[in-house]
């Protein structure tokens, strides 16, 4: 999962993007409603965690102008005002969550969990195909229900591709969902980790090349998932 955070307290952000990059999420930074004006409308986001008092442009407008040019990544506010006129005013601007400070940062990593979850039309946590399943809360892989161990690059990059099962994935949009912004992979190294995976999930053929497009991520008996 892409998130972007929006906070102009550097300590918290730092502590934020640790926190969400220690449970295998991509997080992106910025300290004012301007720069998250634009990021939100150029890069491709799953989720935001936006604070109300930004310098240079305030939390709510930078909300509003996210959806009024159709952008409609899960938004989670995260500010220390608690008052319900604020709660009503983020929630009419477009946000999908709204948690006061102090907080702990393992409910901001499950609230964004759980927003991805609905966001994907998810009524259950668990995401299963096949012999493989995923717990999108506690961010676990089971194989033939036996703990599957993965790295941290590719625990993201299962995870992204078993979200969208059955589509195909490019590699392009798997790159912006596991590195971060200003990391540019070498061409190689997708291919690498691909493979990596594949023997993790062996003998079960699960992630499928589509040559000059993509991955996708289907059972193979399943017509209808690799037509």
């Amino acid at each position: 999962m892409r998130v972007l955070i929006v906070e102009d307290d550097e300590v918290l952000a730092r502590a934020l993007r640790q926190a969400l990059q220690h449970a295998g999420m991509v997080p992106d930074v910025c300290h004012d409603g301007h720069q998250a004006q634009v990021l939100g409308c150029v890069e491709r986001y799953d989720a935001a965690v936006l604070d109300l008092g930004l310098p240079g442009q305030d939390g709510l407008s930078t909300l509003r102008h996210w959806r009024e040019q159709g952008q409609h990544f899960s938004v989670l506010v995260l500010t220390a005002r608690s008052r319900w006129s604020d709660k009503l005013d983020a929630f009419q601007a477009g946000a999908d969550d709204y948690l006061t400070k102090p907080f702990l940062e393992d409910e901001v990593v499950t609230r964004l969990r759980v927003l991805h979850r609905r966001h994907q039309g998810r009524a259950t946590p668990i995401v299963t195909v096949g012999p493989l399943r995923y717990d999108t809360i506690a961010d676990r892989f089971q194989l033939d229900e036996r703990h599957l161990t993965l790295t941290a690059q590719e625990q993201r990059i299962l995870a992204h591709l078993i979200q969208r099962a059955g589509q195909v994935v490019s590699r392009a949009d798997i790159a912006e969902h596991v590195y971060a912004r200003d990391l540019d992979p070498d061409s190689n190294t997708l291919d690498v980790l691909i493979g990596r995976i594949r023997r993790k999930l062996s003998p079960h053929t699960l992630i499928h090349t589509e040559r000059g497009r993509g991955y996708r991520l289907a059972l193979k008996e399943d017509p209808d998932a690799l037509a």
